[in-house]
């Protein structure tokens, strides 16, 4: 199951850099943090502008034209590829370079995105440039990072020598609904079990308000519909019914309280995380909330219904609620505690229940650290390594054995009307994507 498809504060970025931006049309391919080759800057704001000019709505979510035209760009850059499909609306593309080394580094993005209503936008959804502004559906979530690592790839795939380790990309079609033709199809694929690969970034920004971040971890989640019986009676003589809403609405106060309540014994490789998202998220929520959404389970109504006249008492009532855990937390012993909750109250019980069990990468672990330490180069200043506060496909992929981060510069336009992204934000995320390979190849290599 597939927890969040947006989360304001996980998936954007208010850094607005149109003002700063540089006019080179090249990344710098020297740094600290080790080699890569350069990439045009102009060739990256050319693949996003194509990218966004694919209508990629989902639903319906018809990917094939914008899959067809990343085929043909990747296998003309000297990839191999293939295709994976369970929806054949909804195609997966995976292309592979082999490197020298045995280890292989994935790049993960999806083309599919949220909908749009062209008559509220005032640039056009499918793509126009205003100054160093690329505006369109997609531009930051995620068609703009993507470009960046398809542009990356090109520059790699372009050098000399070959690269030091495999690089391989996974291009999505089904992420924005949480749809399993995605990548729930794309790790369950003989390909993917070919390519075995040992690392993977996703190009989700992560980035907000002008605060830098590289997500390695995700909460788990439980989500629950409870339903009260009740007896029904006239409203003007209540005492004569039991009011189902008012059976329901006891359980899901206890709930909340009897969660909330609940300290998480987290593990010790989890604390610097936390620490980190804490301080992530402090500006968003304030301190307590920040430090309340890793410490405790946070619980949310989503819905409540009952009832079918306001003069009438209930005889039943359903409720839903989104609760979610730390990675590292144990979904079953909470799950166990909700049940312990209702043995109280034989009138409500668990109709439904779906649970996804969170996941994290270290902070000290190979990954984390070159991709941590190649965004901080980039952009000179920190880089927080952050837990998100949902889970999507990075969750998927580290079930699955592979060791996953998000990553971009981006904009706060995630989803809005007039998504945009800059200059700056594609010519970054180039760069970053392109020293990788070394990066990574030495950190996993101890240097």
């Amino acid at each position: 199951m597939t927890d969040e498809r947006f989360d304001p504060t996980d998936s954007t970025d208010s850094t607005d850099p149109t003002d700063s931006t540089d006019p080179t049309d090249t990344t710098d391919p020297t740094g600290a943090v080790g080699d890569g080759p350069a990439v045009r800057t102009d060739r990256v704001v050319e693949i996003a502008t194509d990218l966004i000019g694919f209508d990629t709505r989902n639903p319906p979510g018809d990917v094939r034209r914008i899959v067809e035209h990343v085929d043909d760009l990747l296998a003309s850059a000297g990839f191999e590829t293939e295709r994976v499909a369970a929806d054949p609306a909804k195609p997966n593309l995976l292309a592979v370079l082999p490197g020298r080394g045995e280890r292989t580094l994935l790049y993960d993005g999806h083309v599919d995105t949220v909908p749009f209503d062209a008559d509220a936008w005032t640039a056009d959804p499918l793509g126009e440039r205003e100054g160093d502004r690329l505006y369109g559906r997609g531009a930051t979530d995620m068609k703009g990072p993507l470009a960046a690592m398809l542009a990356a790839g090109e520059a790699l795939a372009a050098a000399d020598a070959d690269p030091p380790v495999t690089l391989a990309f996974a291009v999505v079609g089904d992420e924005e609904t949480g749809g399993d033709a995605g990548v729930d199809t794309l790790v369950a694929s003989d390909a993917f079990s070919r390519l075995a690969p040992d690392a993977c970034v996703i190009g989700e920004t992560t980035c907000s308000r002008g605060r830098h971040s590289v997500t390695v971890a995700d909460r788990g989640s439980i989500w629950l519909t409870l339903r009260a019986e009740g007896t029904a009676a006239h409203g003007s003589r209540p005492a004569l019914g039991d009011n189902a809403i008012d059976r329901l609405w006891v359980v899901v106060s206890l709930l909340r309280s009897r969660l909330g309540a609940r300290e998480f014994a987290l593990d010790p490789a989890l604390r610097p995380i936390v620490e980190e998202s804490v301080e992530y998220y402090e500006p968003t929520l304030g301190a307590a909330a920040a430090r309340d959404l890793f410490e405790h389970p946070t619980v949310n109504l989503g819905t409540i219904e009952g009832g079918e006249a306001v003069n009438a008492v209930p005889d039943a009532a359903t409720a839903r609620l989104d609760v979610r855990l730390t990675a590292g937390v144990e979904t079953a012993d909470v799950l166990a505690d909700v049940r312990e909750c209702l043995a109280d109250f034989p009138a409500v019980s668990i109709a439904d229940v779906s649970w996804s069990v969170g996941s994290y990468e270290p902070v000290d672990g190979p990954l984390v650290d070159a991709v941590s330490t190649a965004a901080a180069a980039v952009s000179s200043e920190r880089v927080y390594r952050r837990s998100a506060t949902g889970g999507g496909d990075a969750k998927t992929l580290r079930h699955a054995g592979v060791s996953t981060v998000e990553f971009a510069f981006g904009t706060d336009t995630v989803h809005a009307v007039d998504e945009y992204t800059t200059r700056e934000a594609l010519a970054r995320n180039a760069e970053v994507y392109a020293r990788l390979p070394a990066t990574w190849a030495r950190r996993v290599d101890g240097g």
